[in-house]
């Protein structure tokens, strides 16, 4: 078949390249616009766009699917569109562009966690189970029918970012799976069942620690937003982002907040067992472990994360 492949960040890339090794026609890339870049803000083409340009595939950069990007899509004459975190909507009018319309790649077992986020707010949610969807895109968010899914347990100190890694793998093989059932025609999907939660977008604020939270909340909160937009706390005035954390269960319990250094670790008072600090990283300074930057503090008094 002629596919036209929808992706932005990198874990679409290991579909795309699935796609480019099977027996199938990539004939276009549909990816979202070049964005600034580091401390420079350097234009950078996205993820999926630097894999197709290498490749040598077409590429449409659109943030929105406007005239203009429908009529490049339309004279592409593919067979297929398939979309892993583009990251843009799909009106009507482009869905019936391809001749088998649209499928869609999600990272979560729909209907649970529709939207922009799904293994962030899993995580966050404390679930033990993740996986992926391989469904039929319609007009509503994440609502078509399901041609195959896969599952996977969710570590207990795993995060977003390392989940996310793992499934954008397995993710590939289904989809690959997926398009090859819809080329001989076996391609057989069944209606979402069960429970609707959504999964909007992470922001800012979503990474901001509230110590007052059960340990087990903060530490889901910790992994879940790590390593977007990342979890951070004020010390001193100070943001401090934690990039690794654990439950420290046999640890006795501190205040709300207070940190304290015992036996050359760093922990936070949590409403239950503290939090140790593994690695973080220090407004203007560069990431390390925790222990370092709390001897780099010379605090004499208490210090209380807020």
């Amino acid at each position: 078949m002629r596919l036209l492949f929808a992706g932005s960040p990198e874990v679409a890339v290991p579909s795309l390249d699935a796609l480019l090794a099977s027996d199938h026609d990539v004939v276009g890339v549909l990816t979202r616009t070049d964005s600034a870049q580091g401390r420079r803000r350097v234009m950078t083409p996205t993820p999926v766009a630097a894999r197709a340009e290498h490749e040598g595939i077409d590429v449409i950069r659109a943030n929105r699917l406007d005239d203009s990007a429908r009529a490049a899509i339309a004279d592409l004459n593919v067979d297929l569109g398939v979309i892993v975190a583009y990251g843009g909507l799909v009106p009507a009018n482009v869905l019936t562009i391809p001749r088998l319309g649209w499928i869609n790649l999600h990272f979560s077992l729909l209907p649970q966690w529709r939207g922009a986020a799904p293994v962030q707010r899993a995580i966050m949610a404390g679930d033990t189970v993740s996986g992926a969807a391989v469904f039929q895109l319609v007009e509503k968010l994440d609502a078509g029918d399901i041609f195959a899914t896969l599952t996977a347990p969710i570590g207990a100190q795993q995060t977003a970012g390392a989940l996310l890694q793992q499934l954008s793998l397995s993710g590939a093989a289904l989809l690959e799976k997926v398009v090859n059932s819809l080329a001989d025609g076996s391609a057989q999907a069944v209606p979402q069942s069960g429970e609707i939660s959504l999964a909007p977008k992470l922001l800012l604020d979503d990474g901001r620690i509230d110590w007052s939270q059960p340990a087990q909340t903060v530490h889901n909160q910790i992994r879940g937003v790590t390593p977007e937009p990342g979890a951070s706390t004020q010390v001193d005035g100070k943001r401090l982002k934690v990039l690794e954390a654990a439950i420290a269960r046999e640890t006795p319990a501190l205040p709300t907040g207070r940190i304290e250094f015992v036996g050359k670790k760093v922990f936070v008072g949590t409403a239950t067992q503290p939090i140790e600090l593994l690695r973080v990283h220090p407004e203007g300074r560069n990431a390390m472990d925790a222990a370092a930057w709390w001897r780099g503090l010379n605090s004499e008094s208490e210090v209380v994360a807020s």
